[in-house]
């Protein structure tokens, strides 16, 4: 199954850059707002990495980011700052916000390819190893249930 990403920028020449570079390899869903983006992050076309842009009018990538962290269903997607803005004080900024990387546009293809990859895989790794907690989980409340049950026929 092909993963997902979902591009957050108001400028169409980098959505098409990096739909360019992409496409390929993963299902492209783009925004060109945060409102928007936000509205398909929380659809059921829920993407399995965003790339935001900061410096967007309405709704800055800061403000996309926060929300993105106070909602259960979107909280856990991981999001890659790809932005102008190079300050360090931006990048810990978006690390602060729970970015799991952060770019400086002008990108370079091999190094956007790079950090997607390795946050995909550490999604990938990070989902399995939730969907064992609850499968071990079930188990341990299903013994649990038989444990007591077989304790309670005995008294």
């Amino acid at each position: 199954m092909m993963q997902t990403i979902l591009i957050i920028d108001d400028e169409v020449t980098n959505i098409a850059a990096l739909n360019e570079l992409l496409q390929s390899g993963y299902n492209i869903l783009f925004a060109k707002d945060g409102p928007t983006g936000i509205k398909l992050a929380t659809s059921t076309l829920r993407p399995d990495l965003i790339l935001l842009d900061i410096l967007m009018p309405e709704m800055d990538g800061y403000q996309v980011m926060h929300l993105l962290q106070c909602d259960e269903y979107t909280k856990n997607i991981p999001v890659i700052f790809i932005t102008a803005k190079g300050d360090e004080e931006d990048e810990v900024r978006g690390f602060a916000l729970g970015a799991v990387d952060y770019i400086s546009k002008p990108f370079r293809p091999i190094v956007v390819k790079a950090r997607i990859k390795s946050a995909m895989e550490l999604k990938r790794h990070r989902d399995f190893l939730e969907w064992m907690l609850k499968e071990r989980t079930k188990e341990l409340q299903q013994m649990e249930k038989e444990y007591f049950n077989m304790f309670y026929r005995k008294a």
